[in-house]
């Protein structure tokens, strides 16, 4: 289905890292994951950005080795905090091979929340590159990717959601998250149509 993209777009690829995609916790999320093949279509959706010289944002998760911004506020968090694991410089914050961060890409780190627009550098940013559109991409459907979807709609984003870019804690809970809230907030594309799109 033909897509318009409002202004210019940024690629936002959320917490494509070893620990939280390739061997998380959540091993429900890593089978999902790879299930979908999601990683090879970002990554080539990342090349497509660049390609037209737009930006590609990686938004990863770098806790901080005392975790001391972590408040036992919400489920994650606690098992954050208990399992100790996605420090800064370790093995599992590291970005997947396929999605390396590439010279002129950015990246908004964050040690505490789910939410990249939140308390990050990020809105502004986008503002300064006159991004009107976000792509939204990574993980995970039921968290980050609704998350974001919101609170980039609600600072005045236009939001595309290319569904076989994400994914979610088992099947069912990704479909109902995209059919019953994410397409109440975002666009619902494909990876093929965001390419069409951008051609």
């Amino acid at each position: 289905m033909a897509i318009t993209i409002h202004g210019r777009a940024a690629l936002i690829v959320n917490e494509c890292q070893r620990g939280v995609i390739e061997r998380g916790s959540f091993s429900g999320l890593v089978d999902q994951v790879n299930e979908r093949g999601i990683v090879p279509r970002i990554a080539a959706l990342a090349e497509a950005f660049r390609a037209q010289g737009l930006p590609v944002i990686h938004a990863p998760v770098a806790h901080r080795p005392d975790f001391a911004d972590i408040a036992p506020t919400s489920l994650i968090n606690a098992l954050s905090l208990k399992g100790r694991g996605m420090v800064k410089g370790s093995a599992d914050a590291e970005f997947v091979d396929l999605l390396r961060p590439h010279e002129g890409d950015f990246v908004i780190e964050r040690s505490s929340g789910l939410i990249v627009f939140i308390g990050t550098a990020l809105d502004a940013l986008l503002r300064r590159m006159n991004v009107e559109t976000v792509v939204l991409t990574g993980v995970s459907t039921n968290l980050a990717i609704a998350g974001c979807a919101i609170s980039a709609q609600e600072l005045g984003y236009h939001v595309l959601v290319p569904e076989d870019c994400i994914a979610g804690a088992d099947a069912n809970t990704h479909r109902v998250i995209v059919q019953e809230q994410i397409r109440m907030i975002a666009r619902i594309t494909s990876a093929e149509d965001v390419h069409s799109a951008l051609d």
